[in-house]
């Protein structure tokens, strides 16, 4: 423990994270409340899904490019404005799916329109981070603290929206959501040591190091897809075992937690050790770890082994993160880490969306041990992907051996 604590001892750590997770709080609690709002005002779960799924995509996949605002032009300039547009965003949305009997065009727009504007909270922390804790050993910590930090939250944020719509409307959680999100952002960029993160030098001539940067960025990235692939696959497949085993549906939360609980203990472990592996090395391996779990899940005989299975996955899931994110760091020029780490988080909610619609292709024409299996190879082939990969080179910007952020 004195190790996370000298984390939170650097100054100004503790207030800056703090804010940080209070604004990332809003993206645990805006997903549910946006489908409960949507089905409440259209009537329609289809529209629910579609209206989520396009607020989603956007999220995702626009991700990298509003990191690299955030490098070019430095949190305070680039986040405010994005923070206070999706909040806007968010209350129109609630606005247009307050009530029941809504159009599902005016929620849907508002809703696409948000997810363009997501403000990429999560990578701007891990490149404060970068700048605060250098040194490989904190960083280290930092980044499992913040994986633990944020598996909290996206398990806790549910259980706040659904606690708010007992007494209130389900937009009322969008626009908890949105105070959320805009009152962290503002904290959170008026701590110092977020002042003093530069905006990036602008955008040269791409030359061979920077080439090599970004094939070295693939191996994480490639990593963070195939961990995403297996969590998407895990939670349709963990329903269908429970509907063929004929369990309720109260104890798939219970293996669901098993999962977040696995995940955290091992990112919190994985931090506390002073490694002697290169991160290179380590990658692959606990990649490979949530592949063997996931073979043994889908050997399971009952739900007591299915849950300790899913839990040793999750216990590969928090080290495997941080160690990519650590990669993209290493790798990443000067004034480019936000936009590195946004790629590793593109990477998993991707993987995790082509997951689960690959999984829902297959579960119904194979028995479900060999779609368990499915989904364990998806994290071994990433892994054997990363172990082909050449270890990522230093940046040309970068003298050699000068630690990340000097």
């Amino acid at each position: 423990m004195s190790s996370y604590a000298a984390v939170l001892r650097i100054p100004h750590a503790s207030r800056t994270f703090a804010a940080a997770l209070v604004a990332r709080l809003s993206y645990g609690t805006v997903s549910l409340a946006m489908i409960l709002a949507t089905a409440r005002a259209t009537g329609s779960y289809a529209a629910a899904g579609v209206v989520m799924a396009l607020f989603g995509a956007l999220s995702v996949f626009l991700s990298p490019a509003r990191a690299a605002l955030v490098d070019r032009f430095g949190p305070r300039r680039a986040l405010v404005p994005m923070a206070s547009v999706y909040a806007g965003l968010l209350g129109v949305f609630a606005v247009a799916a307050w009530r029941p009997g809504a159009s599902v065009w005016p929620v849907g727009a508002a809703a696409v329109a948000a997810g363009a504007c997501t403000p990429p909270i999560g990578p701007t922390m891990r490149a404060v981070w970068g700048e605060v804790a250098p040194e490989p050993g904190l960083l280290q910590r930092a980044y499992s603290l913040d994986g633990v930090a944020e598996e909290v939250l996206f398990v806790s944020g549910p259980l706040l929206v659904g606690a708010l719509v007992r007494w209130a409307p389900p937009a009322a959680g969008v626009v908890l959501s949105a105070l959320l999100v805009l009152v962290g952002t503002l904290a959170f960029v008026a701590s110092p040591v977020v002042a003093a993160v530069r905006p990036a030098p602008r955008a040269a001539k791409p030359t061979g190091s920077q080439r090599r940067v970004g094939r070295a960025l693939l191996r994480p990235v490639a990593v963070a897809a195939g961990v995403g692939l297996a969590l998407g696959a895990i939670d349709l497949l963990v329903v269908a075992f429970a509907g063929e085993h004929r369990h309720g549906d109260a104890v798939v939360a219970w293996v669901f937690a098993a999962l977040s609980a696995g995940s955290a203990v091992g990112g919190l472990l994985n931090g506390a050790v002073d490694w002697r592996v290169p991160a290179g090395v380590r990658l692959p391996l606990a990649a490979c770890g949530i592949g063997l779990a996931l073979f043994g899940a889908g050997l399971a005989p009952g739900l007591g082994v299915l849950t300790v299975s899913v839990a040793c996955a999750g216990f590969f899931v928090g080290p495997a993160l941080t160690t990519a994110y650590l990669i993209a760091d290493e790798s990443a020029p000067p004034g480019r880490r936000t936009q590195a780490g946004a790629w590793v988080n593109t990477g998993v909610n991707a993987g995790s969306s082509g997951g689960a619609a690959a999984i829902g292709l297959v579960i119904g024409h194979a028995p479900l041990g060999l779609c368990f299996a499915f989904a364990g190879a998806a994290a071994v082939l990433a892994a054997a992907v990363s172990a082909c990969g050449s270890s990522p080179a230093a940046p040309a910007d970068r003298p050699a051996g000068e630690p990340a952020g000097v």
